[in-house]
């Protein structure tokens, strides 16, 4: 027979209002976006500023906040491809290398006489040997220094391809090694953009690794192409580095194993700095925006056991000395050490802002990228663009609604009303799945989206010819309801579960339009049987107890 029972039509309404309150936020999208982000950046910063409270209370705590993040082509952004330099890395290798390899040939002097490192191409590392006739020698010590490679491809295999030149040992990555390494290098700098893209709170963004050394950002909201090479393109590498001396002559000659850099805020003043660091910002774990016993914007840091032990050897033995600070060849801060710094710990002060400090501690955090980026493609696509598209997509949807609830209506008369119902409470629930989600709309997405409003009636005509046939046989018209629905449902099943499977090879196969368009519609097929098999009979059963109509013109 018609009949739901009670728990099943709390169920029902239950979840058609749970739909509208979580969709509910899209409504007021820019109040909504800047509570949220309001939120995370005061998290981020562990302190709230006037402003974010006032972009907090724009929306009532207590409501769903989730909302639709809106795509590259709808919000406007910054659209970079970028080719990564792996071979910068082969250079960083052999320098890391030599001193090791100086040491480990310096013990057999006796045998193999003195040695000296030869001008090179930077992916190898050149050593001149005194005595020739102990190449093979030098060639076993080398080759002690050799470990295995680091990959499922490369097992068995050894990092280093040491050869003989003359009296020349020539050490070179071997081919596996270099495999493994742009493997690492390109994965190392998708997470590290990643995570500085992420850092300053923008939604979605697209970051896929292109090829063999490329890589696509795609990063909605975002100001230019220019904003967002300035964050992803600053390398960030921060060494701790003692001081030799201070002046104002820029063309000072430096001794070997110095080097001279500007002050990035004293203006006029270069560092003359040992160039060995005493640690690096790959031993950084921490960075934060802090306060100074000033009250002044400034970075705290904290290192790894191993910077730490270092961190602290260094400042017991070194107490009174000036101590640089250097990010990107620029010495940020030279302070004075004025007692042994235990626990890894420290502060970076300047002439900071709160903004700038909460860059640094960004791009520090975040860490070094391994390789210097050339950006090939850079595009901007303004705001007013993605607007436009948002106007557009709003216009199509809207025409498609009016022109399905028009044909339903027109067909099926007050039962084409229940249909139209249902339709606009499917595309409510597509929203309110997404919002909850966190999923990215794009205009692909909205195409699924309409593509759902039109075909979400399918199973409505189903069911109602169903209905029509079964009045046509005689039956009665609650029983004509009942088996119409019955007989209607293995119909609307087939129909489905096949566009689904079209839909999962879409997302599976798909680039990210497509896979945005697979996942709208995989939403729309799931909202649209709820609300076609149980939210449209609820609205037919209700007019029935409420008519009891003895007739069914349909």
């Amino acid at each position: 027979m018609l009949h739901i029972t009670l728990w099943k039509r709390i169920l029902i309404w239950g979840l058609c209002a749970l739909g509208l309150l979580t969709a509910l936020p899209n409504l007021f999208y820019n109040r909504v976006e800047k509570h949220n982000d309001a939120i995370v950046a005061a998290e981020r910063a562990g302190f709230e500023t006037p402003e974010q409270a006032a972009d907090r209370a724009l929306w009532p705590g207590w409501m769903p906040s989730g909302i639709v993040n809106l795509g590259l082509d709808l919000r406007g952004g910054a659209h970079l491809l970028a080719e990564v330099q792996v071979a910068d890395v082969y250079k960083a290798r052999m320098d890391a290398l030599w001193p090791e390899m100086r040491r480990a040939l310096s013990e057999a002097r006796g045998e193999i006489g003195g040695i000296r490192r030869a001008p090179s191409d930077p992916a190898e590392l050149r050593i001149q040997i005194e005595k020739p006739e102990a190449m093979a020698k030098a060639v076993e010590i080398a080759g002690g220094l050799a470990t295995n490679v680091v990959s499922l491809t490369g097992v068995g295999q050894k990092d280093l391809a040491i050869t003989a030149e003359g009296n020349t040992l020539v050490v070179r990555l071997s081919d596996a090694e270099r495999a493994a390494t742009d493997d690492r290098t390109m994965q190392q700098s998708l997470e590290i953009i990643r995570r500085r893209v992420d850092e300053v709170g923008t939604r979605e963004p697209t970051i896929l690794r292109q090829g063999s050394d490329r890589i696509l950002i795609q990063v909605p909201g975002i100001g230019s192409a220019e904003e967002l090479k300035s964050l992803i393109g600053t390398t960030a590498q921060l060494t701790f580095q003692p001081v030799v001396g201070r002046g104002t002559d820029p063309n000072a000659i430096a001794r070997a194993g110095q080097e001279i850099l500007p002050s990035l805020d004293e203006k006029g003043i270069y560092y003359t700095l040992e160039d060995m660091p005493v640690v690096t910002g790959e031993e950084l774990t921490d960075a934060r925006p802090d306060f100074d016993q000033n009250g002044r914007p400034a970075v705290s840091f904290r290192f790894n056991p191993t910077g730490a032990r270092k961190f602290g050897d260094y400042t017991a033995a070194n107490v009174g000395q000036l101590f640089a600070i250097v990010l990107d060849n620029e010495v940020i801060s030279a302070p004075r050490i004025n007692q042994h710094i235990p626990g890894g710990s420290g502060i970076i002060t300047g002439n900071f802002t709160v903004e700038s400090s909460t860059q640094l501690a960004v791009l520090l955090r975040a860490g070094a990228l391994p390789a210097k980026m050339n950006f090939l493609e850079e595009r901007t696509i303004g705001p007013e663009l993605g607007q436009d598209s948002i106007d557009a997509g709003r216009l199509s949807s809207i025409i498609a609604s009016v022109a399905v609830v028009a044909y339903m209506v027109a067909s099926y008369g007050l039962f084409g009303v229940f249909a139209s119902i249902a339709v606009m409470v499917n595309v409510v629930l597509i929203l309110a799945v997404m919002s909850m989600m966190g999923a990215t709309l794009t205009l692909p997405g909205i195409a699924g989206i309409v593509l759902t409003v039109g075909t979400a009636v399918d199973a409505n005509v189903i069911i109602y010819e169903r209905i029509r046939e079964e009045l046509r046989a005689g039956k009665r018209v609650v029983k004509a309801i009942d088996d119409g629905f019955s007989e209607a449902m293995s119909a609307i099943i087939d129909a489905n579960v096949t566009t689904f499977i079209a839909a999962a090879v879409m997302f599976f196969l798909g680039s990210g339009p497509v896979k945005g368009f697979a996942v709208t519609l995989t939403i729309g097929l799931v909202t649209s049987v709820f609300t076609a098999i149980f939210l449209t009979r609820m609205l037919i059963v209700l007019w029935v107890e409420w008519r009891k109509p003895k007739q069914l013109i349909l």
